[in-house]
């Protein structure tokens, strides 16, 4: 992958849906979550017009705090999965990124649990609410087993719709990029739902 990838999510959607271009502006994955379903379930496509269904994302069971969600390919296989920290996430997102033996292999944090918090206060206040997108971006940081951050996601500032670039702070493999990249797609999608 080519980057920094942008993520833009579709205004004025039912369901929530993710765009994600290359630096290049190609097309890498088009993200669709299911609504109304008990169980958490997005679908990654190749393109927008959703031909072709290349990953799976799906939680291990009905909306808990603590649900782990599984990634398939096409074929069924598991890559890997994604879990939040239970009560750490309170304050600040914490989730683990699993291997296909349920053992941690990198997590996603928040850099600064002060944004969330402000931004919180900020949206509370009628009319001027409206700019906290604009002035509390957070960013997120995908770190590996020494600590070293591989990956850097921050939220772009944007008055009504939701924009985040990610950028690639060490060498990864194609498997362990994409394995990221689509756990990071799933945290974004529960903390925007988390407000």
């Amino acid at each position: 992958m080519q980057y920094p990838l942008t993520l833009s999510f579709k205004i004025l959607a039912i369901a929530s849906q993710i765009y994600v271009n290359d630096a290049n502006g190609q097309s890498q994955f088009y993200v669709k979550q299911k609504i109304l379903k008990l169980k958490e379930a997005v679908k990654v496509y190749a393109d927008s017009q959703q031909t072709e269904l290349i990953y799976q994302i799906e939680a291990d069971r009905i909306i808990d705090f603590s649900a782990k969600y599984t990634i398939t390919d096409q074929s069924g296989a598991s890559i890997g999965s994604i879990k939040r920290q239970g009560a750490r996430s309170l304050w600040r997102a914490h989730y683990d990124i699993l291997d296909t033996n349920d053992q941690v292999i990198y997590t996603i944090s928040e850099e600064n649990a002060w944004i969330k918090v402000m931004d919180g206060l900020m949206r509370e206040i009628p009319i001027v609410g409206l700019l906290g997108g604009y002035f509390f971006n957070p960013t997120y940081l995908v770190k590996g087993h020494t600590d070293n951050t591989v990956m850097r996601v921050a939220k772009q500032p944007s008055f009504l719709e939701s924009s985040f670039k990610i950028t690639e702070e060490s060498p990864l493999d194609e498997s362990q990029e994409v394995h990221i990249v689509l756990s990071v797609l799933m945290m974004l999608l529960l903390e925007r739902n988390r407000g």
